[in-house]
């Protein structure tokens, strides 16, 4: 029973390793570890970056149609109505219940952005809002961006 005691005193006092300061290279300093003297490595043969799903996704833009349209404004209805609100003015039921109000989108500085930046705060959030990326598909981002178009144009705005 001592023994057993000594040797796990022996064990654990030789785990004093400071993990703070532990010797590393930088980008782009001189490595000796490597074959060309580089820190940094090639990555490997067949490797993705961590955002190509979502930029080939949004390369994907279907062309503007009614179809598109119609089914932006049934998933507009779903996820969107209830902070935006039914016509895009910001005065859904989230809000009128104390979340904070999201901006309108006959707001000049939404009347201008690109479509591209809809899609994006659908897929990665803004503000307050949160990310839709696992619930809505690339596809219905799209769509929900061209009835945000047609709720922009509707409510009077010179939309692009």
């Amino acid at each position: 029973m001592r023994a057993a005691l000594i040797l796990a005193l022996l064990l654990l006092n030789g785990c004093d390793q400071n993990m703070v300061q532990q010797p590393r290279y930088d980008d782009f300093e001189r490595s000796p570890l490597s074959a060309n003297g580089s820190a940094m490595g090639a990555p490997p043969e067949g490797a993705v970056a961590q955002d190509a799903v979502a930029r080939a996704a949004q390369e994907l833009r279907p062309p503007m149609s009614a179809a598109l349209v119609a089914r932006g404004r049934e998933r507009y209805d779903i996820y969107c109505s209830m902070c935006h609100g039914v016509d895009g003015r910001g005065d859904g039921i989230v809000p009128a219940r104390g979340f904070p109000r999201p901006p309108s989108y006959l707001e000049p500085r939404l009347v201008a952005a690109p479509t591209a930046h809809f899609y994006n705060v659908i897929t990665h959030g803004y503000g307050v809002m949160y990310a839709y990326a696992d619930r809505v598909s690339p596809r219905d981002r799209w769509a929900i961006a061209a009835y945000i178009r047609a709720l922009q144009t509707a409510g009077g705005a010179d939309a692009r």
